[in-house]
Parts: C-alpha cells; sequence; structure tokens
C-alpha cells in the first residue's frame, strides 16, 4: 500500500508557516548574523582592494534579510565605493519581500539591486546562451544548495565567476548537526521531492578537493527548541516535525513505527540536548569559503 506521507513542499503555505516557526524558535539567524559581524571583516579584506565599484551575487537571496548584513559589511569596509548586487531568487514572494525590505531601509546609497526570478541553474543556462560571463568580487549561497541537482557542478560553474581577489562564501547545515544525524537514518523514509537534497558540510570537502578547490571552513553553533514536538496534538510541534522531516502532516501520516522510532531518536544526543525540562535540537550550521 502505498504511504499516506507527502512533501511538505507539495504544500508551499505550509512550508512557509513551518519555516518561519522554525526560525522563531531556532537561533539560526543570529548564529549566521554573529558569523557576519565577527568574521566576515577578515573574508571580506581583499575583494575590492583598488576597485571603483564591487560586483556581488547573492545566490538563493530569499527575502533579503542576511543580504542586506552582507552588504553593510561591504559598504563599511570600502566606503564611497559602488556596490552591484545582483539577486537570483526562483520565488516572486521572496523577492517582493526583498524589494519591501530595501524600500524600507536609509543605509543603501551607493547599493544598486537588480533581481533574477530565477533558479541557480536558469541562471547559468541563461547566461551560458546569452555567452555571457560576467565576474563576481563576492558570490554567496546561502542555505540554497538543497535545491540543486547537481551540486559539484554549480559549486564550480559560480566558483569559474570569481575575481582574482574574489571569494564564494557558501552556508549550510553542519555535517555535526541533529540534521545531519536524521538525514542519514531516515532520508530513505520520507518523501522527499526531486526539489530537495539532503547535503551537509561533511558532503563538501570531498567535491571541493577533487575539484582542487582551496577553502575554509567555518563551524556554527545553532539549536532549536522542540520541546513543542513533544506534545500530542501541539499544533506548533506539528509544524516543526514538518520541518525536520520535510513531511506534509508527518504527525499524522507516517507510520506509527517510523514515528515512534523517530521521536525517540529526538531527544537522543546525536540530535538533541536535554536543559531545564526543554529539549533543543542541534541545528548547527557550517561556513565554506572558497578561493577563486
Amino acid at each position: 500500500m502505498a504511504s499516506p506521507m507527502r512533501s511538505l513542499l507539495a504544500d508551499p503555505d505550509r512550508y512557509v508557516q513551518s519555516f518561519r516557526l522554525f526560525l522563531e524558535r531556532s537561533t539560526e539567524h543570529q548564529s549566521m548574523q554573529e558569523f557576519v559581524e565577527r568574521q566576515l571583516p577578515d573574508v571580506i579584506a581583499s575583494i575590492g582592494n583598488g576597485k571603483s565599484t564591487i560586483n556581488v551575487l547573492s545566490v538563493g537571496g530569499g527575502a533579503g534579510e542576511m543580504d542586506l548584513q552582507i552588504l553593510s559589511k561591504i559598504r563599511a569596509r570600502y566606503p564611497g565605493v559602488t556596490i552591484n548586487n545582483d539577486v537570483v531568487e526562483p520565488s516572486a514572494e521572496q523577492i517582493s519581500k526583498y524589494k519591501e525590505r530595501v524600500a524600507q531601509a536609509s543605509d543603501l546609497e551607493n547599493i544598486r539591486f537588480t533581481w533574477h526570478k530565477e533558479t541557480a541553474y536558469e541562471y547559468e543556462s541563461r547566461m551560458n546562451a546569452e555567452k555571457k560571463t560576467k565576474k563576481w568580487d563576492f558570490i554567496h549561497m546561502i542555505q540554497m544548495l538543497y535545491y540543486v541537482k547537481d551540486i559539484p557542478a554549480t559549486i564550480r560553474y559560480f566558483h569559474s565567476l570569481l575575481e582574482s581577489k574574489a571569494k564564494l562564501l557558501i552556508i549550510l547545515v553542519s555535517g555535526k548537526s541533529g540534521w545531519e544525524t536524521l538525514w542519514k537514518k531516515y532520508g530513505s523514509s520520507f518523501p522527499l521531492e526531486d526539489l530537495c537534497t539532503y547535503v551537509s558540510s561533511a558532503d563538501l570537502p570531498r567535491m571541493l578537493d577533487s575539484a582542487g578547490m582551496k577553502y575554509q571552513l567555518y563551524e556554527l553553533p545553532s539549536h532549536m527548541d522542540i520541546t513543542s514536538c513533544f506534545i500530542d496534538g501541539d499544533k506548533d510541534g506539528e509544524l516543526l516535525l514538518d520541518f525536520l522531516t520535510e513531511t506534509l502532516d508527518f504527525a499524522k501520516t507516517a507510520p506509527p513505527e517510523l514515528k515512534h522510532q523517530l521521536m525517540e531518536d529526538l531527544r537522543k544526543p546525536g540530535c538533541s540536548e536535554t536543559r531545564d525540562g526543554k529539549v533543543f535540537f542541534n541545528n548547527n550550521l557550517s561556513v565554506i569559503v572558497i578561493e577563486p
């Protein structure tokens, strides 16, 4: 009998709801912001040396929250320089939120924005068709490699667009996170669509080494409060479970044995830690900075 389990991506509204709750309950953005504050200035220290214009490419820029923080650091490091910021983002809704954010920000003089409503693959195909190879001083891909069909080819393509002092920055879940534990054990049980790939920082060094790329790896500690997942019938808990398993209504549609096993594993040290009666999922991230 076919499983009634369906991919969470089949219901975009519920996906967005669960993603927002994930951001609310996790330190995801805070840990990225800390990286941008503390370590990004060193990463971008030479990308704009001697230039009057800096070209930045955001691949999968979403609603622009992290993008604007990155741009403010580049602006602070290179005052008075013109920054061309191109954004590749397939979701019209996210682009419209990004534009609202830009319209409300007060400190973006000298930054020019261009949005491309397309996937990374569509961008690459269009550039190849137009025989264009625009070079960039800084390219970043934040939490977007999961939605790419051929990860090594995508990294190679964007790496090929780097100027001589440029950097390619990738952020994704850490190979030491609870996500890695969950995906390794249960990935084949979840109703994954073509849209999504399980990839963590554990998979990247092999790809980068075989392509002969030089890179640095940073670990960002992060956690998510999943206590509500263990309260029967709790609506937020059910939404978070959907997000963790990429499954629509996991609590209601998963076979009982799978649900029981997963809930047990979610409490274990490989996935989470318990403090003061609360369960915190290990949401650690990794940043990979690749040289030209």
